[in-house]
């Protein structure tokens, strides 16, 4: 099968590579109809070592299973399923708990012997806990926003959820990313009255209007603070979802949320100290967040997706074959695409 390898710092390849096989009973085979890169894989394409066997990318995707494993009864070969960015058993006492990015029995794609999702297909450990059945077809024109519940929308759903974004709710959402645009999608379905994305995007953050900013500042670091404040007549707001990942996002979400408000932090930080002393103490700040358990969301955001009443979809802006990937992996790092959907 051909799929999309990376060999360092802005060199991922498309290569021919074994093809999925059954290894253990509870595998299967999925055939990929839909993935996408997302913001994640552009850390490593910015940043990584080079490597003489390349690492298969991708963790976002849905498609058609073809084989199980004698012990897989929850799926069957030709469902339609998407599978969650990483895969876990669901019935471990983390997976209990909502921790499923910390299966005692799960793991990530393109690590450990695993494929990556962007190829044509991916052989999925823990089958039964991992892939949920979808209720339409292949050809259906929901597939972009179904495919968003493998990662992105499940993300920006868990930074509303854990910052306890509810009916009424002031929200600065800081990064206007795909992430950033779900976690709009997520605030406005859980109620929040004012929702302020912060992004200099007119694209993007047009996109945002259309899933329920309220407002849109465009300015960064204490211009930016000050303008959030301005808006929310000087307190500030009750909730930051932060999701670029950078220190000075860290700051901006501290100098702008009210005193006893909560941050969760989506971005992958890229920085390992951050302004966490006692100040944020003597502020009752609650720091949170963290990888979304996409698996638990999947079934709670499905009947919006299926009935319309959210559309996260409309932020892929940009479609590529399978063999276009690397210039999809360009494409994002000049942000001249917000998410790139990728076809086999």
């Amino acid at each position: 099968m051909r799929a999309a390898v990376m060999y360092a710092a802005g060199d991922v390849r498309i290569e021919n590579r074994p093809d999925p096989k059954i290894q253990s009973s509870t595998d299967a085979v999925v055939r990929v109809v839909l993935s996408c890169v997302c913001g994640s894989d552009l850390w490593p394409y910015k940043s990584m070592p080079a490597v003489d066997a390349g690492r298969p990318m991708g963790h976002e995707f849905l498609g058609v299973v073809e084989e199980t494993g004698s012990d897989v009864s929850g799926v069957a070969a030709g469902d339609l399923v998407v599978a969650p960015f990483t895969y876990c058993d669901n019935t471990c006492d983390y997976c209990v708990r909502g921790l499923h990015i910390s299966c005692r029995n799960g793991g990530r794609y393109g690590f450990d012997g695993v494929d990556g999702g962007q190829g044509e297909a991916v052989r999925v450990p823990q089958a039964d806990g991992t892939l949920v059945k979808l209720p339409v077809t292949a050809d259906s024109a929901l597939l972009p926003s179904l495919l968003t519940l493998s990662d992105v929308m499940g993300t920006g759903h868990h930074g509303a959820v854990t910052a306890g974004v509810g009916r009424g709710d002031s929200v600065l959402v800081i990064g206007d990313g795909a992430v950033g645009l779900c976690a709009v999608i997520a605030a406005k379905r859980l109620g929040a009255e004012q929702i302020i994305l912060m992004g200099r995007h007119s694209g993007r953050t047009d996109l945002g209007r259309a899933f329920g900013a309220t407002d849109v500042v465009a300015e960064r670091g204490e211009e930016g603070t000050a303008r959030v404040r301005d808006i929310t007549g000087g307190n500030g707001v009750a909730k930051v979802i932060e999701a670029v990942g950078t220190r000075q996002t860290l700051e901006t979400a501290l100098a702008a949320v009210d005193d006893g408000g909560t941050i969760s932090r989506l971005g992958v930080p890229q920085y390992e100290d951050g302004p966490v002393g006692p100040s944020m103490i003597m502020r009752n700040i609650t720091l949170t967040g963290g990888a979304s358990p996409a698996r638990v969301y999947i079934g709670q955001l499905l009947p919006d997706v299926l009935d319309g009443t959210i559309t996260p979809g409309r932020v892929f802006d940009q479609t590529f074959t399978l063999d276009q990937t690397p210039a999809a992996y360009r494409a994002m790092t000049d942000r001249h695409v917000l998410k790139a959907l990728i076809t086999p």
